[in-house]
């Protein structure tokens, strides 16, 4: 009789584990199936379709493995075009321009973050936040050309940032616009970078950072012989298409050969003094360009200087609300191509919406 019982109680026993490990796959797939849920009917914004973006091979993923590719603009040097970094303008880019990204473009020398750090630092602190509750992606540019000459105010700098916003899945960091011709990738640019990156991930281990190539961003295959030893790493090449045409999309991808993947964080869509030569022609084979290798991109910039770069004309408003009359021929042209090519996606987003919308009245 012990023996039977003891046996009872044995298959008693394995009976509750099979029992619990049973509930614990319902309750498991029970929370599979609301994260499914959540992702298919809950997305409200472009950050919240994407989540966290990583790198893979050439590409820019999403949290759940999509390939991404992010259009944007740029800002101005913030020193000289402070007016433009508030909330307002970035929610007129996101809802009339269809942006999915913004550049906040941190002026660091000639008056910029090394001579006033908290005037500077707020304002991009400013775009980034409005970012954040856009439902965007932003990208924090340190904005020099001369970087590496002083790496502890750009270490400081980041620090900062990656301690306040480090993990939330808005942000990219840029740690070097274009460093020129005369810098070393091997000596100068890379380790600077290293240093750079070495602080931001002691705050935030999950966000993507790009890295400035030599000659202004544009010798991208130099990078792609000696990498950077971190997996979010992505690397940047600027074009201004008056000025770079076919050789400069033969050097990228000669880099895409190699194995690295690229972000515009810049461009034009004239020559690179950026007042001359406007280029719609050239322009639209860089975007069939970027476009056929999922490449993101910014373009350079909301200011109202009055030269051929710059996407809005003198006096425009620096709280956004403009007309078609209040953008230059370059605003023009690259607002239609990401209304044409971004709607699709917000699209996405208010139907996903609507449906949710739905679902959640019919269980009412």
């Amino acid at each position: 009789m012990v023996h039977i019982l003891g046996h009872y109680k044995s298959f008693m026993r394995v009976n509750k584990i099979i029992m619990n490990n049973m509930m614990l796959k319902k309750i498991t797939t029970l929370i599979v199936l609301i994260s499914l849920s959540f992702l298919s009917y809950g997305q409200k914004t472009i950050v919240e379709k994407y989540g966290h973006l990583s790198v893979k091979g050439n590409y820019m993923v999403s949290e759940y493995g999509d390939t991404v590719q992010l259009r944007g603009m740029s800002l101005f040097w913030s020193q000289w075009m402070g007016q433009y970094y508030n909330s307002d303008v970035v929610k007129w880019l996101r809802d009339d321009w269809k942006c999915t990204v913004i550049r906040a473009a941190m002026g660091v020398d000639m008056g910029g973050y090394i001579e006033n750090p908290d005037t500077e630092q707020g304002k991009v602190m400013e775009v980034v936040n409005a970012a954040i509750s856009k439902g965007i992606y932003v990208i924090i540019d340190y904005h020099s050309h001369e970087a590496q000459k002083n790496p502890k105010a750009a270490e400081r700098f980041f620090s900062t940032m990656a301690k306040k916003y480090g993990n939330i899945p808005n942000i990219i960091y840029e740690v070097y616009n274009e460093p020129l011709q005369t810098t070393s990738w091997n000596n100068e640019i890379k380790p600077y970078a290293e240093a750079v990156l070495k602080k931001i991930r002691t705050y935030d281990t999950t966000n993507i950072v790009v890295v400035g190539t030599r000659q202004w961003s544009q010798l991208v295959s130099e990078a792609a012989l000696n990498r950077i030893n971190d997996t979010l790493v992505m690397y940047t090449l600027h074009f201004y298409p008056g000025t770079h045409k076919q050789e400069l999309r033969d050097e990228a991808q000669k880099a895409l050969n190699m194995g690295i993947a690229l972000f515009v964080t810049e461009y034009g869509t004239c020559d690179a003094s950026g007042n001359s030569n406007f280029s719609p022609e050239e322009t639209a084979l860089w975007y069939a360009f970027l476009d056929e290798h999922k490449i993101s991109y910014c373009n350079w910039s909301i200011a109202d200087k009055a030269e051929t770069a710059s996407a809005i004309v003198p006096g425009a408003n620096p709280y956004g609300g403009w007309a078609e009359y209040d953008l230059t021929p370059s605003g023009q042209l690259v607002r239609a191509d990401m209304i044409l090519k971004n709607t699709p996606i917000f699209e996405t987003l208010t139907k996903s919406n609507s449906e949710a919308e739905k679902k959640k009245k019919s269980k009412k």
